[in-house]
Order: structure tokens, then sequence, then C-alpha cells
């Protein structure tokens, strides 16, 4: 598609969604789809806060975390979708399905978050992700969440 950008990098991400550091968990889109899937980025780094606590000597990135990388990445893609109106808008979990961690996320791993929609209902999207490092799935999981039209 012609509106479906190749690459959003970060400033445009943080027009889309509302979430900021600590907690703004993809760092760029590197592959687009408009209304059906996408791929983003996110550079895991020692210097991210969770890291201090989980786990000293061992950090190992919470797997809610990673979770809510796919949700972040996911929201970018609905809100991207759906347009202007749609920019700074929350988006809420409803529900998290067959969520899986196989492998550990680790600071220095580049992680590649391929989300793909389900279906779309009105303002209900339902997705399955996964956490790819070097192309292996460390994580994965199926999702649905509602973006806010009225907020």
């Amino acid at each position: 598609m012609s509106d479906s950008p190749q690459n959003i990098d970060i400033t445009r991400i943080m027009e889309l969604i509302p979430h900021r550091y600590p907690f703004l968990l993809v760092d760029k889109i590197i592959d687009f789809e408009a209304g059906e899937r996408a791929v983003g980025l996110k550079n895991v780094t020692m210097n991210e806060p969770q890291f201090q606590g989980h786990f000293p000597g061992a950090p190992v990135m919470p797997g809610v975390l990673i979770i809510e990388a796919m949700a972040q990445t996911a929201g970018i893609l609905v809100v991207h979708t759906l347009g202007k109106e749609a920019e700074g808008k929350l988006v809420y979990f409803m529900s998290i399905e067959s969520a899986r961690f196989r492998k550990p996320v680790v600071p220095g791993d580049v992680m590649h978050i391929h989300v793909e929609k389900l279906q779309s209902r009105k303002n209900i999207w339902k997705f399955k992700g996964e956490a790819r490092i070097d192309g292996v799935v460390h994580a994965e999981a199926t999702y649905s969440a509602m973006i806010m039209m009225d907020s």
C-alpha cells in the first residue's frame, strides 16, 4: 500500500502512542502493512531500569515487558491504520492468551517484534505476536486490545 511506510522512527512512534520512557518499548517499526501486520524493533540495553532488580548478576527482560512490547507494536499498527484522529489515544489490553516464553531476552539483544492482526471489529483488535532474536522465537502470545477513541 502506498500509505504504508516501511519504517516508522521513534519520533513518529511517540506521536502515535502515548508511552514514554521508561515504558516506551519499541524503538522503530522496520516493516509495516497498514491494517495487517508490523515488525517493531527493540534494542535491549543494560541501562534499562528493570535490569537493576531482574535479576542482579543475570539480567533477563521480564516476560510481561516482552508482551507489552508486542502490544505497543500492535498499538502503533492500529493507530497508524485508523489515522490522525486515533493518534495518542489509549489502547488497553482486554485479554492475553497462549503466552509462551521459550528463551530469555537479555541486554545486548535486538528484539524483532512481529505482530499480525487476526481480526478486528469496531475498536477491538486481536493479534498474534512473536518476539524474535536473530530469527529465533523467544516469546509469543495472542492478545486482544481496545482503542479508546473517545479518550
